[in-house]
């Protein structure tokens, strides 16, 4: 049975409704960050849905040295202690070294171990021992039976609260491609198991100097994942995704989020009110 995941009124696995992860792909200031925030907010409680909002700090994985990384450890995490005040909203966001996990630990929710980095013991076992959820993102490069793994470094601390993101698996050059069937093999770890919609979209390095994307195959995607049961969906949104100073071309328009959702949502009741939790 897959553990039910908690943080504050959230329950995440164990059959409960989808949760949505969702916010811009990196801190771009602190206005525009609560605006998104605030908007997703409204969004999601005019749907009953629950939101986790997600930003980054820093982009440490970048294809270019002039790439966009975000304002840094202790600006972006002011900006996140603002968000998570002013909305009342769980916040996730990554960490990328041990040296960040109890800086981080004090303001988030959840912490994420990145893709690139989800074979990185000292990191996982440091973020675990926080006791916070950890999500912990599949790397691309990973089977899904391989991110058990990871799993087990988490539960080894006594936290219990991992969930694992399936983010899509490198197929050929600057492609990803998602294997739908590595939602019940990692569920069978015990897990909530989450689908990165947006970033399964990413062409990395696709434009050369920065990552390309295909947007437009988010409903898709999105919807055929909820009906393999997800736990959560997760997506990076924007309110003008062509001027997003980090993966814009994957990231998903604010402005189409709500009819998205609203499928999304008769999808997973029919789901998940006719088959049992584990299908």
């Amino acid at each position: 049975m897959t553990r039910v995941v908690e943080i504050g009124d959230i329950r995440i696995g164990g059959g409960k409704p989808f949760v949505l992860i969702a916010g811009p792909c990196v801190i771009e200031g602190a206005d525009p960050t609560i605006e998104v925030a605030e908007r997703l907010l409204e969004i999601t409680k005019a749907l009953d849905i629950h939101l986790i909002f997600k930003a980054s700090f820093d982009k440490a994985n970048r294809s270019s040295i002039d790439s966009y990384r975000g304002p840094g450890l202790e600006e972006g995490l002011k900006v996140l202690e603002m968000v998570r005040q002013r909305c009342g909203i769980p916040v996730l966001t990554d960490i990328h070294c041990v040296s960040q996990v109890e800086a981080v630990s004090r303001v988030v929710d959840l912490l994420q171990i990145p893709a690139f980095l989800s074979r990185q013991t000292d990191l996982i076992l440091e973020a675990a021992r926080t006791m916070k959820p950890v999500n912990i993102k599949k790397g691309q490069f990973m089977a899904p039976w391989d991110v058990r793994n990871a799993v087990e470094k988490v539960l080894s601390t006594g936290n219990r609260r991992v969930m694992v993101t399936e983010r899509g698996v490198s197929f050929g050059y600057n492609n990803l491609v998602v294997d739908f069937r590595a939602f019940p093999i990692i569920r069978s770890f015990g897990c909530p198991v989450i689908f990165d919609v947006t970033h399964s979209l990413q062409q990395p390095g696709g434009l050369g100097r920065s990552s390309g994307g295909q947007r437009e195959y988010v409903p898709y995607l999105a919807r055929a994942a909820v009906a393999c049961g997800v736990d959560g969906i997760f997506m990076e949104v924007h309110t003008d995704p062509e001027r997003a100073l980090c993966d814009g071309p994957n990231s998903f328009p604010l402005e189409g989020l709500s009819p998205l959702l609203r499928v999304l949502k008769d999808i997973d009741l029919m789901v998940k009110t006719s088959l049992p939790a584990e299908v």
